[in-house]
């Protein structure tokens, strides 16, 4: 689904930018807050001489924020243009409180009304989801109702991304939202709060298989994962969604590839040339059947996780082509207290293969029911009951 709340904010459009970046591409950038692979499970490893000599651009775009504030202009914005000039298609400046928001996001948190938005088949925005226990759901508010204004601003023409962005805001702000279902329109105002993001949710099916849809991967969601796995019944196959998912965490999604694996290569990632290798933890379910679903949507970290289940022969995958973004950004903090974040290398999975600009194609190409195929695979792997 695009756009949805429980993403963090976008990033800011850097100048002269024609596309505004989805929510989702926020998470994608692996390597913030703590985000970089590691070699091993207690820290990240430094940068060697070589790696850390390569440092031009971070210090181009921290000069060149230095100079504006000395000239009494921002810092951010000069930074901003530097990042658009340079061709780092995911290089991106962030100021002080987005960051702050963005290491909130991957903690689990996010401050909305918890519902998210998509555009239906009229072109109109609808309510997708709706957060159990959050502002929107206590104010009676439902999927499918029709979503008209924000604060007065008609959305109808506005990208989701825009829309979910108006939807977020400071904790305890009141935001108004114009709503229509079934014909009647009114107006509902929703206190914003802080609220815990849904990155893992499990269910089992009537088939006896479960279900794992791994939303993104924040902060826990790795392990919500592996436990889901063991504590799934015993010859129960694993259907993994990763639809949608625009990534996050790259030591979270080693944790949740783990689940399945039973130690051995995950992926290998360079950092401005130094070449390095991600490894799952041994002790990992290898005998129950696997069918990961992937689309378009399918991003970054959650790429890594579908291109060591592809390549060392765990999982079946089954969907549409994924995104695409398989480089790694690197945060720097600039002068005023904003953060830059620049590409410094790319990952490849287990048998060589590079995801940026590229992608995965799954086994089984199925852009439309896709789950019901997923399942049938499933189903001739003996998943099933």
């Amino acid at each position: 689904m695009p756009g949805p709340e429980f993403c963090p904010r976008p990033r800011r459009i850097r100048r002269g930018a024609a596309l505004t970046l989805v929510f989702a591409s926020v998470l994608a950038t692996a390597a913030a807050t703590n985000g970089l692979p590691r070699d091993d499970e207690n820290a990240p490893r430094p940068l060697s001489a070589r790696a850390a000599a390569a440092t031009v651009d971070r210090e181009v775009v921290a000069r060149a924020a230095a100079e504006a504030m000395a000239d009494g202009k921002s810092g951010t914005k000069a930074a901003e243009e530097v990042v658009s000039r340079s061709g780092d298609r995911w290089g991106a400046v962030y100021d002080k409180a987005e960051y702050e928001e963005f290491e909130q996001s991957l903690d689990g948190e996010y401050t909305g009304v918890g519902l998210g938005a998509r555009r239906d088949g009229d072109g109109h925005v609808e309510v997708a989801r709706v957060q159990p226990g959050g502002p929107a759901d206590k104010a009676g508010i439902r999927a499918g109702d029709r979503l008209g204004t924000i604060d007065g601003l008609r959305i109808d023409k506005r990208p989701v991304t825009e829309v979910v962005a108006l939807l977020r805001g400071d904790d305890r702000t009141k935001v108004v939202l114009g709503l229509e279902r079934d014909g009647r329109k009114w107006a509902e105002t929703l206190l914003r709060a802080t609220l815990a993001t849904e990155a893992v949710i499990v269910r089992n099916l009537d088939d006896g298989a479960v279900m794992i849809k791994v939303a993104s991967f924040t902060k826990g969601s790795g392990a919500q994962v592996r436990d889901a796995v063991r504590d799934a019944p015993a010859g129960a196959g694993v259907l993994l969604d990763l639809r949608g998912n625009a990534g996050g965490l790259v030591a979270e999604a080693v944790t949740a590839a783990s689940a399945f694996l039973d130690g051995g290569l995950v992926a290998t990632y360079d950092i401005r040339g130094e070449q390095r290798a991600l490894y799952a933890t041994p002790g990992g379910d290898t005998d129950r059947p696997v069918v990961a679903l992937v689309d378009g949507g399918t991003m970054s970290a959650a790429e890594l996780v579908t291109g060591a289940l592809q390549d060392r022969g765990r999982a079946i995958t089954v969907g549409s082509r994924t995104f695409g973004k398989g480089s790694v950004q690197m945060p720097s903090r600039l002068p005023d207290g904003s953060v830059a974040e620049l590409t410094v290398g790319h990952y490849r999975t287990p048998a060589g293969h590079s995801v940026d600009g590229r992608g995965i194609t799954p086994d089984l190409a199925a852009s439309e029911r896709a789950e019901e195929r997923a399942r049938t695979v499933l189903s001739g792997l003996g998943g099933t009951s």
